[in-house]
């Protein structure tokens, strides 16, 4: 039997199917074993599912398996939608179980690398005589991956936080939904790629901070609960019981302020903005539940970025300071409350991103530059206190995130530029290079990054194309 359906021919004969994704030309295909009315028995933990993900149909499940380079085997469950994804599932056909609810399939050979097609073209020029030339024209189309959609939130929302708890879950809280500020709270578990709704906070915030200390407990400080209107308030979550009690107030309203762990444990926050742009700083004592003023930055901010330096300094890097963006950087130092000015940025920037690599230094992303969003980078030397120009992304990006791999490489995903975008790419720091990787199937600015315990980038919500608030979740 021959199907054809738009620009995916699926090929069935007998229990074998061939997935073919054609986009002028074959570039990924997969050979599948269908098993009807089973699902895989995993006695070990070397079969479980490395994934889940909530597809529409089995056909999608099928994608999603190809979509994965690891993946060896899938079971869609109809009445779930539930598609799971296993890496380990040789000589496991005999290990079956039967589920009228379920179809399991088997990778038997393929090449599986899903295309999101881009295309560069390059042109040169060869003279042949002192009269004429000869020019040519190479076109290359490079087939790039998309991240795997999974369980969408029960609530839009964009500006909001997202923490991985030392059990696995994925805690996101409060944001903005488009009309109103939210409260509530929900938990991602990456086995089953479904939310649940856990305690909610007492005030609805965005742009707030969250943080999670020594005892296990998370706390939310500050944000914004109305247009115009910051809060004092701070919150700690105890993920033992799912529910939420105040701690002690922060001494000035704030949101869009940056939160960072000292060693001594206590939690320093620093900038931000209410009616006034802030240079204040405050420490928050676990033991006590109170802050207590610090030293002030020397330079109003926010919307700046914070780095935790291996001496035990602060970096604070770039922002706003109410007028325009600012290319200043400073240092906090726990030992005497003080801050100190350092070398300054190249590019003024804020809604940036800063990342500690393995070397100590720090790398800074993107941003608002003043004009635009800026495709720079550039990386802070604690050992000469100067910034050196980095490789260049290939698109340039503001509100966007940054996260780092288990393979040392920095994933940049989405963010703003004349519209949200879903552009992702990656860094790495031995070569001071980026390389375009699989993008998301979703535009968004205003989300968060999480990275699970099995490695892969949990992105959430954020704000998709014109601006509207988003539920959906992707994994990268």
């Amino acid at each position: 039997i021959w199907c054809l359906m738009a620009s995916t021919t699926v090929y069935l004969w007998l229990s074998f199917m061939i997935i073919t994704q054609i986009v002028g030309e074959d570039i990924r295909s997969e050979e599948m074993s269908i098993i009807p009315d089973s699902k895989f028995q995993c006695a070990n933990t070397t079969c479980l599912p490395f994934i889940r993900v909530i597809t529409t149909d089995i056909r999608n499940c099928q994608f999603a398996c190809l979509g994965q380079s690891q993946c060896r085997a899938a079971t869609f469950h109809r009445s779930t939608s539930n598609c799971e994804l296993f890496d380990s599932m040789l000589n496991q056909n005999g290990n079956m179980l039967a589920d009228v609810d379920a179809t399991s399939m088997n990778v038997i050979s393929g090449t599986r690398f899903p295309p999101e097609l881009t295309t560069t073209t390059s042109t040169s020029t060869t003279k042949t005589t002192s009269t004429t030339k000869t020019t040519s024209t190479t076109t290359t189309t490079t087939a790039i991956q998309q991240s795997i959609m999974t369980g969408n939130m029960s609530v839009v929302r964009q500006d909001h936080t997202a923490f991985t708890l030392s059990n696995g879950l994925v805690l996101v809280a409060g944001g903005y939904n488009g009309s109103s500020y939210v409260k509530s709270v929900e938990l991602y578990n990456a086995s089953t790629g479904t939310w649940t709704t856990t305690g909610s906070m007492s005030d609805g915030r965005s742009l707030h901070t969250v943080c999670i200390l020594a005892s296990g407990l998370v706390l939310v400080a500050g944000g914004q609960t109305s247009p115009g209107v910051s809060l004092t308030s701070a919150e700690l979550y105890n993920p033992s019981t799912g529910t939420w009690a105040a701690t002690g107030s922060i001494n000035t309203a704030r949101y869009e302020h940056i939160v960072s762990t000292l060693a001594d444990g206590l939690l320093l926050v620093a900038g931000g903005r209410n009616a006034a742009f802030l240079t204040s700083a405050e420490l928050y004592n676990l033991s006590t539940g109170t802050w207590t003023t610090t030293g002030s930055m020397n330079v109003k901010r926010h919307q700046h970025t914070v780095s935790i330096l291996a001496n035990g300094f602060v970096l604070v890097t770039g922002g706003s300071d109410g007028s325009n963006p600012v290319n200043t950087a400073e240092l906090y130092n726990p030992s005497t409350g003080n801050w100190t000015m350092t070398g300054n940025m190249n590019v003024a920037r804020l809604s940036h991103t800063a990342t500690t690599l393995a070397n100590g230094s720090i790398l800074v992303t993107g941003g608002y530059s003043g004009t635009g969003s800026t495709n720079s980078a550039e990386f802070y030397n604690l050992s000469t206190g100067t910034w050196t120009a980095s490789g260049s992304m290939s698109a340039a990006r503001r509100l966007h995130t940054a996260s780092t791999l288990a393979n040392g490489l920095i994933l940049v995903a989405g963010g703003l530029d004349s519209d949200s975008i879903n552009s992702a790419e990656l860094y790495n720091p031995s070569t001071g290079t980026w390389t375009i990787t699989r993008s998301l199937n979703v535009a968004r600015t205003d989300h968060t990054a999480s990275i699970l315990a099995n490695g892969l980038v949990l992105v959430t919500g954020g704000a998709g194309t014109g601006s509207v608030a988003l539920n959906s979740v992707e994994l990268y």
